[in-house]
């Protein structure tokens, strides 16, 4: 089992940055894929990037590519999204997924945090 909490959250201007962290509990943390994923009132939730479990390998939705970067610490059971040069269509709630896998498809990931709300006003 693992546990995830999301934090870092808030209200930004277009243009900032802010970075996420997701908090994992358990010791097979560092065996999992994590994925962040969002979404928007309305829509579904979308993939936004993933990281593999030794962090060497990394995917971005084109959406968000140069602008933010997905990282992991095993050692503090955490991984951080980095999101510069945020735009109004960021605005979304934003999850952490923890998976065997690292993949853009939320039903392969097996634990999911409660997500954190991003609001960046124009």
């Amino acid at each position: 089992q693992v546990q995830l909490v999301e934090s870092g959250g808030g209200l930004v201007q277009a243009g900032g940055s802010l970075r996420l962290s997701c908090a994992a509990s358990g010791r097979t943390f560092s065996r999992y894929s994590m994925g962040w994923f969002r979404q928007a009132p309305g829509k579904e939730r979308e993939f936004v990037a993933a990281i593999s479990w030794i962090g060497d390998s990394t995917y971005y939705a084109d959406s968000v590519k140069g602008r933010f970067t997905i990282s992991r610490d095993n050692a503090k059971n955490t991984v951080y999204l980095q999101m510069n040069n945020l735009k109004p269509e960021d605005t979304a709630v934003y999850y952490c997924a923890a998976g065997n896998l690292i993949t853009t498809t939320p039903s392969r990931y097996d634990y999911w945090g409660q997500g954190t709300q991003v609001t960046v006003s124009s």
